[in-house]
């Protein structure tokens, strides 16, 4: 049964009174099945009723975090290859509404950015374009892949949806990691979010990670964007979208990531604003909820908060991050997606980890070790 009929049967409004309807001895028993990996479990740690646990799910957390990966943390960079986009998605930078500058990398372009990108050390590489197949569609990203495969260790993507096939063939030439994030499982609300182009299809975007699973990729990233709705509705429709994966698909591996938000081109503003507070929450909810999942933070997030955060469950974090097509070898700003927060460079991060006593991974291991 694929997942959409699974949460079909899921009512929005029922699933968001049994989250506020959680009790602290609902936390408390969560608590004490760490790792069980069990739904009731999870609304509970996101509950309100857990704020006051925080410092225990915090320590709980490090301690899950600290058992499972050790103090390492995996550092990777976007490298933006194209801002077109079809889609009018209202809280995006990008959005073909927006009075933008557009530009989508040539090859010798890529390698440009590429050569920069090598000289901060990076070896994990995520690939992000908006959503316009015209220009950055299956046969400019699978050539781009095979461009890039000889410079970098790791390559993933973060594009617009594509078929099993696609998704198979780029595995092949080299991809290994593939991000789609559905943005907020709420149906109803769904289009106001997306009223023009191919991402207002939430159906197929839904789906998408189910091709990824049976086109075999590595890994599959997963996510909300928080800020549109209820986070902690969301983040409830996430996690049953992550076990549904986990056990139907389960030679993929999975990570989630937690987008706050940021000002970007346009006016829109935040539904649902999350404090760092309730994001704090809600990392730790899930390592608790499952301890073998990768979770990853962006330079979305604050110098403070990264600093404060990533020992409480985060596995990766990108750093020195531009977020516009030819960043990293000609800065434009007119071109950036939505502006970081964390503008440390690269090695300034890997220090800040080192003097904390963590290792910070640039290169994962080798495919043929796995």
């Amino acid at each position: 049964m694929p997942f959409i009929d699974t949460i079909e049967k899921v009512d929005w409004d029922s699933v968001t009174h049994d989250i506020y309807s959680r009790t602290p001895s609902d936390v408390e028993r969560a608590l004490c099945n760490a790792g069980s990996g069990n739904i009731q479990d999870f609304m509970a740690l996101v509950s309100p009723a857990a704020a006051p646990y925080l410092e225990q799910m915090a320590q709980l957390s490090h301690g899950l975090t600290q058992k499972r990966f050790g103090k390492t943390m995996q550092l990777y960079i976007p490298l933006y290859l194209s801002n077109a986009c079809c889609n009018s998605c209202a809280y995006c930078g990008f959005s073909h509404k927006n009075q933008l500058k557009r530009r989508t990398l040539s090859f010798d372009q890529i390698l440009e950015e590429a050569h920069a990108i090598k000289r901060t050390g990076f070896e994990h590489l995520l690939l992000v374009t908006g959503e316009y197949p015209k220009e950055a569609g299956f046969e400019y990203l699978l050539k781009a892949v095979e461009l890039l495969r000889p410079h970098f260790s790791q390559i993933s993507i973060e594009v617009q949806p594509m078929g099993a096939q696609e998704y198979a063939a780029l595995s092949a030439n080299g991809l290994n990691t593939v991000y789609v994030y559905q943005e907020t499982y709420n149906r109803e609300t769904y289009p106001t979010y997306h009223p023009t182009g191919p991402k207002g299809d939430y159906a197929y975007r839904l789906e998408t990670p189910e091709r990824i699973g049976k086109a075999q990729v590595h890994r599959v990233g997963l996510g909300v964007l928080l800020g549109l709705e209820d986070w902690r509705v969301d983040s409830t429709y996430l996690a049953m979208h992550l076990r549904y994966l986990q056990k139907n698909y389960w030679k993929t591996k999975y990570s989630v990531a937690f987008p706050r938000l940021r000002p970007h081109t346009g006016n829109f503003q935040p539904n649902f604003p999350v404090s760092d507070r309730e994001l704090i929450q809600l990392i730790t909810a899930y390592r608790i909820f499952d301890e073998n999942v990768e979770l990853a933070l962006s330079t979305r997030e604050s110098v403070r908060f990264r600093n404060n955060a990533y020992k409480l469950g985060i596995t990766s974090m990108s750093a020195g991050s531009k977020t516009e097509p030819g960043g990293y070898a000609n800065e434009r700003k007119d071109l950036e997606q939505f502006h970081i927060s964390d503008g440390r460079t690269p090695q300034e991060v890997a220090d800040y980890l080192r003097n904390d006593g963590y290792e910070p991974v640039w290169k994962d291991w080798d495919k043929v070790l796995q």
